[in-house]
């Protein structure tokens, strides 16, 4: 992989300097921004982390959205949207193993409800809906190893 390419924002020389923070234990939460990229991490009760991160081109513009935040773009019916993973992993509807999704069908949502959390090479990402809303249909099943292409759960707007 090229240098160039903007799928891998963080070198290893980036990775270092994270683990050098982080080695302590001390911090629960991280917000690292430099001129390439913004990360920040959490710390969740189980010591697993979350990830929110962005990268940023030569002008300082954002050229990746934050995985955190992911956007509800795919139409897959009428008036119905679809909230997609922002990298490929495992699906996970609740926060840990025993503990309530974190929603369910009929549930009302708002753009910076998290709606379940993908786990890739044991780091925490939390998907948001996105939009105000109901949830109309969750398509990924808890567990489920998914694609980024995948379908997550389908939110219809309110308005």
């Amino acid at each position: 992989m090229s240098q160039d390419t903007p799928d891998l924002p963080l070198t290893p020389d980036d990775v270092a300097q994270i683990l050098a923070l982080l080695g302590d234990g001390k911090q629960d939460e991280l917000d690292l921004t430099t001129p390439r990229y913004r990360l920040r991490l959490t710390r969740g009760p189980r010591g697993d982390w979350t990830q929110d991160w962005q990268t940023r081109g030569a002008a300082g513009l954002t050229v990746a959205v934050a995985a955190a935040a992911t956007s509800v773009a795919v139409v897959v019916e009428e008036g119905v949207h679809a909230v997609m993973p922002p990298l490929p992993g495992t699906f996970y509807r609740s926060p840990q193993p025993g503990a309530p999704p974190f929603v369910s069908v009929g549930d009302r949502v708002e753009p910076n409800t998290v709606v379940c959390i993908i786990e890739t090479m044991k780091l925490m990402t939390s998907v948001h809906a996105g939009m105000s809303g109901v949830v109309v249909a969750i398509d990924a099943e808890n567990g489920q190893l998914i694609d980024k292409d995948a379908v997550l759960l389908r939110i219809r707007p309110e308005g």
